[in-house]
C-alpha cells in the first residue's frame, strides 16, 4: 500500500469510527426477506423511505410481496398498491423490468441470480431499464449481501466538504475510493454507508449544514 493510500484508509476508518462511536448500529436495510430490500431499492428512488414504507405495507396486506405474486399482478394494480412511494407508475414499470429480467435468467430465483459472479451480475442488473449504479449496489449489498460499496448524494455532499474527493466526481470515481482504501468486508460497507446517509440526514444537509456540531468535525 502506497503512502497515499495508507493515509486514505488511516482518514475513512477514522471517520467510520466517529459515525459509529456517535450513532451507533444502524440495522440498515429494513426489509423481512431479500425480495423485501430489492423492492425497496426500486422504490426508493426519487423520495424517502417513510412513503416508501407505506407502500411496502401496502403489498404487504396485499399479500403480494413475492417475486411469482408480484409478476402475475397486472401492472395498473400494482402502481396503484405502490402509490404512496410516488412516481408510481414509472416505478411499477421498473419493478416489472426486474421481476421479467430475474424470471428470464434465474427461473425467479434470487438464490440462483445472487450465485453469479459479482461483476458480472452487476452488469446484468445495470441493463435493466429503470435501475442505475445506486439502485444496483443496493441490491447487491443489501439484499445479495455481496462486497459491493453503494455511493449515494450523501456520500459526495460529505466527503467533497471533508475535502476526500471532488465536488464533480462521478458514481464510479467516489466508490473508488473506498473499494480502494477499505477492506473488502459486506459488514463494514453497509454500515458505512447506513452511517453517512444518517450523517447526511441529521448534520451534513445540503443547505444550513451543522458543521459546528458535526460528529466527524
Amino acid at each position: 500500500m502506497s503512502q497515499s493510500s495508507r493515509k486514505m484508509n488511516h482518514q475513512l476508518e477514522a471517520i467510520y469510527d466517529k459515525l459509529y462511536r456517535h450513532f451507533g448500529p444502524q440495522a440498515w436495510w429494513p426489509g423481512e426477506t431479500p425480495f423485501e430490500v430489492i423492492v425497496g431499492a426500486i422504490l426508493t428512488q426519487n423520495t424517502n423511505w417513510q412513503n416508501v414504507s407505506k407502500a411496502i405495507a401496502n403489498l404487504k396486506k396485499a399479500k403480494v410481496l413475492s417475486p411469482k405474486k408480484l409478476c402475475s399482478l397486472p401492472q395498473s394494480r400494482l402502481a396503484q398498491l405502490i402509490r404512496p412511494s410516488g412516481y408510481f407508475n414509472i416505478k411499477a414499470k421498473r419493478l416489472k423490468e426486474f421481476l421479467n429480467f430475474l424470471f428470464k435468467n434465474y427461473e425467479g430465483s434470487l438464490k440462483k441470480m445472487f450465485s453469479r459472479p459479482l461483476e458480472d451480475l452487476r452488469k446484468e442488473i445495470l441493463a435493466v431499464r429503470g435501475i442505475g449504479p445506486e439502485t444496483a449496489d443496493s441490491i447487491l449489498l443489501y439484499a445479495g449481501g455481496l462486497p459491493v460499496f453503494v455511493v449515494d448524494a450523501y456520500t459526495k455532499r460529505i466527503f467533497s466538504r471533508q475535502k476526500l474527493l471532488s465536488e464533480d466526481a462521478d458514481y464510479h470515481a467516489v466508490q473508488k475510493i473506498f473499494v480502494e482504501n477499505l477492506k473488502k468486508d459486506v459488514r463494514l460497507y453497509n454500515e458505512y454507508h447506513a452511517l453517512i446517509v444518517r450523517l447526511g440526514k441529521d448534520f451534513c444537509k445540503k443547505t444550513k449544514p451543522r458543521c459546528e456540531i458535526c460528529p466527524i468535525k
